[in-house]
């Protein structure tokens, strides 16, 4: 696989340029965000060494600029780490643009089969984003028997298609674009062995990384609460109300309680502290946490601050918007119904308060 595009530079201030080129639906602006990515690809740390918390803190502060930029980047960044952690590095060192595609829908199915030229996709995959912008990606496919491996797809194959996506239609999250893909006898690179996808230590971290996504566009949208806030102040302005004193005290309380546990979930991680059963009660339990904390922050705002941003701020209305989309990565009570039988399960009877 030779490296499609010359090593990107990542000159300051270019995260804000890719975001604003979203916001304003220019020509081009989804190459500045995957350019955007390739350069934090080569700048960031990888998650679980020693810096996981300067990772996640920079997905947030990406999601709170933008949260198409953070769904472009942050794919990249996960795709890179997994490609390390099954110790393929040379896959990950060019300057490509890749994806992760893991998500299984019914009436769709990709298979690998291995042959005497090596391994080959066929079928159809759903839930791919960015699939005709991308350059790679870590694809998920069934090998037989109900298991399933990762594989590193190179989508300049002509066995690549990528499906239409005129049925994405979401209110948030509407450039990236999402649809199915259909392989035919594409070559594929195993990544790591059958299920190692799903039980190596660093599909929890990557999860509680989409989590730090979450919680930069929770500040992002709590941010006009506090722009009106401070706007109030001035002497010419109805200052703000014991009410909205409240619904400040409210969002800096729920924005702090997601931080925290992010925060500690990084200290774990790098303290080697996140594997096996632990990690995925560790990312079951701080997804939920943020994913409740966006949901609440994006309740809290709106009711403080009326109908007028909602009707009359398009940035603050693609921000709520494409954080409902997101955060639906969560899967809501099903996730908890699943924390709750892992602490169960692993607790021998201990309570985990």
């Amino acid at each position: 696989m030779p490296p499609p595009h010359p090593r990107p530079a990542a000159g300051p201030g270019r995260a804000e340029e890719a975001a604003a080129a979203l916001r304003a639906g220019t020509p081009g602006a989804l190459d500045q965000a995957l350019g955007v990515a390739r350069a934090l690809g080569e700048e960031l740390p990888l998650p679980g060494a020693g810096r996981t918390g300067q990772l996640w803190r920079r997905l947030a502060e990406l999601a709170r600029l933008d949260l198409s930029l953070a769904r472009v980047v942050e794919p990249h960044l996960d795709a890179l780490a997994i490609l390390h952690q099954a110790g393929l590095e040379e896959l990950a060192g060019p300057p490509a643009a890749w994806g992760v595609w893991a998500a299984e829908a019914p009436g769709h199915e990709l298979v690998a089969r291995h042959g005497a030229g090596g391994w080959e996709l066929t079928g159809t995959k759903a839930w791919c984003s960015l699939a005709a912008h991308l350059d790679r990606a870590v694809v998920t496919a069934s090998t037989g028997g109900g298991r399933r491996r990762a594989f590193a797809v190179d989508l300049a194959h002509p066995g690549v298609v990528p499906g239409s996506t005129e049925d994405w239609r979401p209110a948030g999250l509407r450039d990236v674009p999402t649809g199915a893909v259909r392989c035919t006898a594409v070559p594929a690179v195993p990544v790591g062995e059958d299920g190692w996808y799903l039980e190596r230590p660093g599909f929890a971290w990557g999860g509680i990384g989409v989590a730090a996504c979450w919680y930069g566009g929770a500040a992002g949208v709590a941010d006009v609460l506090w722009g009106d806030a401070v706007r109030r102040r001035a002497p010419d302005v109805r200052p703000l109300d014991q009410v909205g004193h409240a619904a400040l005290g409210v969002v800096d309380t729920l924005l702090h309680s997601a931080r925290t546990a992010l925060r500690s979930a990084a200290e774990q991680v790098d303290a080697g502290r996140a594997g096996g059963e632990r990690g995925a009660v560790l990312a079951l339990r701080t997804r939920r946490v943020v994913a409740r904390t966006a949901e609440a922050v994006t309740a809290e705002v709106s009711a403080a601050t009326g109908p007028g941003p909602l009707t009359g701020a398009p940035e603050h209305v693609r921000r709520v918007s494409a954080l409902q989309v997101y955060v639906r990565q969560e899967h809501a009570q099903r996730d908890a119904a699943a924390l709750g039988r892992a602490l169960l399960e692993g607790a021998a009877g201990d309570r985990p308060w």
